[in-house]
């Protein structure tokens, strides 16, 4: 695992020396960079899971945006590739509400092409009958339920399908969420626009003392009132848990040691849990009363040890301390 602790503007155009015909010829500074970014067109069916796959696109390091004009999507690759950090990875997400549609896909495509930008198209659908429910699950109406023919859910799928179809033949990827689960479309995703390598999941490991309320925000709450509290150690007592002084006298005491390596078990088994169903983020909060002796000593043990763990999929582990001088 890795340990991260808590606490341009486009040039003119450049004359390149180079054969006739090359495309490296006045080049300015962003349209070189441009070669250097890849975009995703996110489309499909209204509830076939576009917002999932904009999420976990997120998750993997994507930048989504959401219904962009078309006439903005260059203009966005170029801010973006121009940031600072330059925005490798956009994602656009488009629908069947969007001005997009009232165009040709591949004039979009062709032109994010034809500026050196990696595009791909992702088409999102389902059947009828899972869609329906879906959408009677979220109690919502179908972007062009109110332009079918007799006003239905079904006319207004059917409309879309119609609407799209050009679309999802342009499609680089289609996928049929009709019987996935979040978690396999997730997989499915991330197999396709993961870049390969094993995304890292991002754990916090956060002291905390009870008096001040447990995180609302953990996944799992260890409680370490059971050790003695060097509170009422007066040579203990001004120091906190991230000193020597204090984290030897806590980790010393019966059972604590036994305490930790069984907590590093535990968060072990739920970490690789959390990464076959597609999570990215856990936070353990580590509480004891008030924050600044057993709970900061444990929290940074634990930390250590998750930390020295290496791999592919090693996690990247950051350590905060909540309630640390609050007293």
């Amino acid at each position: 695992m890795t340990r991260v602790e808590s606490n341009n503007s486009a040039g003119s155009p450049r004359p390149t020396a180079g054969r006739a015909g090359s495309v490296d010829a006045d080049v300015t500074p962003v349209e070189g960079g441009l070669r250097e970014v890849e975009a995703v067109i996110v489309t499909g069916l209204s509830g076939a899971g576009r917002g999932t796959a904009a999420r976990v696109l997120e998750d993997l390091g994507w930048y989504v945006a959401d219904n962009l004009p078309p006439e903005l999507i260059g203009r966005m690759v170029e801010l973006g590739a121009s940031a600072d950090p330059p925005i490798r990875r956009l994602a656009l997400v488009m629908d069947v509400r969007s001005r997009f549609f009232t165009g040709d896909l591949s004039v979009v495509t062709e032109q994010l092409r034809a500026r050196g930008v990696r595009t791909r198209v992702l088409f999102l659908e389902a059947s009828d009958d899972v869609l329906i429910r879906r959408f009677g699950f979220a109690r919502r109406r179908h972007p062009l339920q109110s332009e079918s023919t007799d006003g239905t859910l079904s006319a207004g799928i059917a409309a879309e399908r119609v609407r799209l179809s050009t679309v999802k033949t342009a499609a680089d990827l289609v996928i049929d969420t009709t019987e996935l689960s979040v978690h396999q479309l997730h997989r499915k995703l991330e197999e396709a626009y993961g870049g390969g390598a094993p995304t890292a999941l991002q754990v916090t490991v956060q002291s905390f003392g009870f008096k001040y309320g447990v995180p609302l925000d953990a996944d799992m709450v260890l409680d370490v009132r059971f050790l003695p509290n060097p509170h009422w150690i007066p040579e203990l007592r001004e120091h906190s848990g991230q000193e020597t002084v204090v984290s030897e006298y806590v980790l010393s005491r019966p059972g604590a040691d036994d305490y930790l390596r069984t907590c590093h078990h535990l968060v072990d088994l739920t970490t690789n849990g959390y990464r076959q169903e597609g999570k990215r983020y856990m936070t353990v909060a580590v509480g004891c009363t008030g924050g600044k002796h057993r709970s900061v000593a444990i929290a940074e043990a634990l930390g250590e040890l998750m930390s020295a763990e290496t791999g592919e999929s090693a996690d990247v582990v950051r350590i905060v301390h909540r309630d640390l001088g609050r007293e």
